[in-house]
């Protein structure tokens, strides 16, 4: 999610869908011009590198014809992890396309771990400190769950600081971030609240 809404706020892309594979790993299928895509994919490398994250990219100049069909998924769940691993972004409720200036007032939150009980903990913690909501929880496989929360800037901001500090020495913390004013295409993905 950091790595796609860096990519929306700095070119027009659209987002085709957003797919699981079995390493944990997620495929981001973006369209859009050469210029646009590459600039997002320069976005998104500069954060996987902050974040320390390998990242495999690849760009398809004018793919060809009748290509989609490989690399266009259907929908799919997934009943051993109770979740979908083929996400199609949701159109906005008012089908018109969203622009910059549309972005939500509210921030995401998102706190990532190896392990149940960390994550269950740094949720409660997360929810004991400021108002926010749990929005989902997305198993990863290999025992890596992210859960997303949603509220205001400073009290998403103050929630996933102290659901990272409740982590330590109950599992492993993975990841913990705030997207402020996420972009149209991290809200397309996300559950609706």
């Amino acid at each position: 999610m950091v790595i796609l809404d860096s990519m929306e706020k700095t070119a027009g892309i659209r987002v085709i869908q957003v797919e699981l594979n079995d390493q944990p790993g997620v495929c981001m299928k973006v369209a859009g011009s050469l210029g646009d895509v590459r600039a997002a994919v320069d976005a998104a490398q500069s954060i996987a590198a902050q974040m320390q994250m390998p990242l495999v990219v690849d760009v398809i100049p004018r793919p060809a014809e009748g290509s989609a069909l490989a690399y266009e998924a259907k929908a799919d769940f997934s009943p051993l992890i109770d979740q979908p691993t083929v996400m199609i972004p949701r159109a906005p409720a008012d089908k018109k396309e969203r622009t910059m200036s549309d972005q939500s007032s509210f921030a995401v939150g998102l706190i990532e771990t190896q392990g149940f009980t960390a994550v269950f903990e740094a949720i409660d913690t997360a929810v004991k400190t400021a108002a926010v909501e749990v929005l989902a929880r997305e198993k990863l496989g290999g025992g890596f769950i992210t859960v997303v929360i949603k509220g205001d800037v400073a009290a998403v901001a103050a929630a996933v600081d102290a659901g990272k500090a409740r982590v330590e020495g109950l599992g492993k913390l993975i990841a913990a971030h705030v997207i402020p004013n996420p972009s149209s295409a991290v809200l397309s993905l996300l559950p609706k609240a």
